[in-house]
């Protein structure tokens, strides 16, 4: 027998006079699984979770562990909302206790400490801490409790890449013991890093469902390579060269760009514009990722937008690495 899902949504529909919330989303969390909810601001992501956590009305149909959202045991969810304002005259181990006390199941508070990496600053008043800190603080807050359904509304924001890490681990191990985890993040490296599945939602309708590597599969788009022509060279004469070694080959903006690329192409690449006697001024390989799906899908970029996987070659022959978020 098939175990219910934490979380399921059918048909749900919100809108805030003319303008429309959420327009028939569907979907399904099972326990254990990381479902990333992604979309810029405005796409529905916060009234979706209101929606799941019970705090808002919606059409459609909503169940939590198989019943109402506003029927369900609150100490079986957990919640970090975006903004979270607590007691800033509360030590980090006095806030964590004043939520554990809300609970007669809830974790011990030390352990909680140490998962969000807040040993060294336990008896720090909240107002003292650093921002990514504070926004760890909030992580135990949500944890404190041992919630098998957990929402997490850009948890990392503020925290340095070290804490990143750690929080990054904290929900992977919490997903490996069976936690249904929610998330929301504008940061597509955590979103590829966390997220079982992934949610694309644009303007209150989900647009695709399904894993990383699927979406960008499906919807990106090849890896490209973008060729800067050397000074007083023509595009079309790095386009010539190109085609002369096989490539396929666009124009465009005074650059060419290769379609379909992998990385052990790129040195024939090179060769061929090389014994051609084609000038260059730098190659640019991008590897296709879930940002290039959603803009697929869409048309629309979203605030923390980059290019993933871009590397530079230099005319000299040097390769710049991009610096990599850690």
């Amino acid at each position: 027998m098939t175990a219910e899902p934490a979380v399921v949504c059918e048909g749900v529909e919100r809108a805030y006079g003319d303008t429309v919330a959420l327009d028939g989303v569907s979907l399904a969390v099972d326990a254990g699984e990381v479902f990333g909810l992604v979309g810029p601001n405005g796409a529905g992501k916060t009234t979706l979770v209101r929606a799941l956590t019970g705090t808002t009305s919606v059409d459609g149909t909503v169940r939590v562990f198989g019943e109402s959202p506003t029927g369900v045991d609150r100490a079986r969810i957990g919640l970090l909302p975006q903004e979270f304002a607590p007691p800033s005259r509360l030590t980090v181990r006095e806030l964590l206790a004043y939520y554990a006390g809300l609970y007669d199941d809830a974790r011990p508070v030390d352990a909680v400490i140490e998962d969000v990496g807040l040993t060294d600053a336990a008896d720090t008043w909240y107002e003292e801490l650093s921002g990514g800190q504070r926004r760890r603080a909030c992580v135990g807050a949500a944890l404190v409790n041992d919630p098998e359904l957990l929402f997490l509304d850009e948890p990392t924001t503020g925290i340095d890449p070290a804490g990143r890490r750690a929080v990054w681990r904290l929900v992977e191990s919490l997903a490996a013991d069976g936690t249904a985890v929610l998330l929301t993040s504008h940061s597509m490296s955590e979103i590829e890093r966390l997220s079982d599945r992934v949610g694309l939602l644009r303007g209150g309708e989900l647009v695709a469902v399904g894993s990383p590597a699927g979406l960008v599969a499906d919807h990106a788009g090849p890896a490209r390579l973008v060729v800067e022509p050397g000074e007083d060279t023509p595009a079309s004469a790095v386009a010539d060269a190109l085609r002369d070694a096989g490539f396929t080959v666009a124009v465009g903006d005074g650059e060419a760009a290769v379609e379909g690329v992998a990385t052990a192409e790129i040195g024939s690449a090179v060769t061929a514009l090389d014994d051609a006697g084609v000038a260059y001024g730098a190659l640019t390989w991008t590897e296709p990722g879930l940002e290039d799906a959603y803009l697929r899908l869409t048309g629309e970029t979203f605030e923390g937008h980059h290019q993933p996987g871009a590397s530079v070659v230099t005319g000299d022959g040097d390769r710049e690495e991009p610096e990599v978020e850690a």
